[in-house]
C-alpha cells in the first residue's frame, strides 16, 4: 500500500534499534538465568528503574518473530535494555533529545505507534471471518484459472517494425536474438523476451487472448497491439496450475483482506476530514 501507516498496520510496535540489533545475535547456548527479581523493576541504572513491562513487550515481539520464550531470551533482553539505558543517559547528558531532527523523529514514532495501535484495535474488533477468507480463496482460484503459460515476446513501438521482425523470424532468424536486438521491454529483452510462467490474468487482455490461442512452439503471425505497443508473441509451453490448499495460504489471505479493510476505513475517514 502507498500509505506508510497502512504498510505497517498489522505490525507490532517497533523495539529500539539497539535491541533488535543485539537480539538478532542471541547465543545458541542459553546464558545463565537472569538474576532480576520476578517483580519490581527489571534493573536500576544510576538510580533509573527499567520497567519490567518494557522487557515483556520486547519478549513478545521476539517470540512473534520465531524466538523461543526462554530464560536465555529474557536474560539477553535484560542485558540489552541495561545497555540501552546506559547509552540513553549519556545521550541525555549530551543533549541529543533536544536536537530538532531527533525531536521530529520521536514525534513521528509516537504518531506511528498511536496510529498502529488504533488500526490493530480496529482489526481485532472487526476480524476477517472464515467466510470472507473462503470467498477470497475461491475468487483467486477462479481468476487464476487452471492453466499457466510460458511465453516470450518482442515489443516494438510501431506495426511496420513488428511485421519486419515477424518476416525475419519466418525466414529463419532466432526469436530470442530478435528480442535482444529490437525489443523495448527492458525487463526481459536480455533473456530473449522470456516472460517465464504466468497465468493469463497478469497480462493485458488483448495480449493474453492472443497468447492462449497459440499452439506450443508457435508465434503470432500478425503483431498484437496493446497500450504498450506492438507485440510478437511465442508460446513455449503450457502446464496445469497447482493451487495451494486453503490452509497453506489462509494467513496471507487474512492479511490481504485486513489491509483492504483498513484501506476502506482510511478512505472513509479521509472523506469526512477537512483537508486544506
Amino acid at each position: 500500500m502507498k500509505l506508510r501507516m497502512l504498510a505497517v498496520a498489522l505490525a507490532t510496535v517497533a523495539a529500539p534499534s539497539l535491541v533488535l540489533a543485539q537480539a538478532a545475535k542471541l547465543p545458541t547456548k542459553e546464558p545463565a538465568k537472569a538474576s532480576a527479581p520476578a517483580t519490581g523493576p527489571l534493573a536500576t541504572v544510576n538510580g533509573v528503574a527499567i520497567p519490567r513491562q518494557r522487557a515483556e513487550l520486547i519478549a513478545k515481539q521476539q517470540v512473534a518473530r520465531g524466538a523461543p520464550d526462554s530464560e536465555g531470551l529474557r536474560a539477553q533482553i535484560r542485558e540489552v535494555l541495561i545497555n540501552n539505558e546506559v547509552v540513553m543517559q549519556e545521550a541525555a547528558r549530551a543533549g541529543v533529545a533536544k536536537r530538532a531532527d531527533v525531536a521530529a523523529q520521536i514525534e513521528q514514532a509516537r504518531h506511528d505507534i498511536i496510529v498502529n495501535a488504533f488500526l490493530n484495535d480496529y482489526i481485532t474488533k472487526n476480524p476477517i471471518s472464515d467466510a470472507e477468507v473462503q470467498a477470497e480463496y475461491e475468487r483467486a482460484k477462479q481468476q487464476t484459472g487452471s492453466t499457466e503459460y510460458k511465453a516470450r515476446h518482442i515489443l516494438v513501438e510501431n506495426e511496420d517494425q513488428a511485421k519486419k521482425i515477424v518476416a525475419e523470424i519466418k525466414k529463419g532468424a532466432k526469436f530470442e536474438e530478435q528480442a535482444q536486438k529490437h525489443s523495448i521491454d527492458a525487463s526481459n529483452k536480455d533473456r530473449g523476451g522470456d516472460l517465464d510462467w504466468n497465468v493469463p490474468g497478469v497480462y493485458d487482455k488483448t495480449f493474453s487472448d492472443a497468447m492462449v490461442k497459440l499452439e506450443k512452439g508457435k508465434m503470432t503471425d500478425a503483431p498484437v497491439r496493446t497500450r504498450f505497443g506492438y507485440h510478437i508473441i511465442r508460446l513455449d509451453d503450457v502446464r496445469a496450475v497447482t493451487i495451494p490448499p486453503l490452509a497453506d495460504v489462509k494467513p496471507r489471505i487474512q492479511q490481504r483482506l485486513a489491509q483492504v479493510k483498513i484501506e476502506k476505513l482510511v478512505q472513509e475517514l479521509r472523506a469526512k476530514a477537512k483537508v486544506e
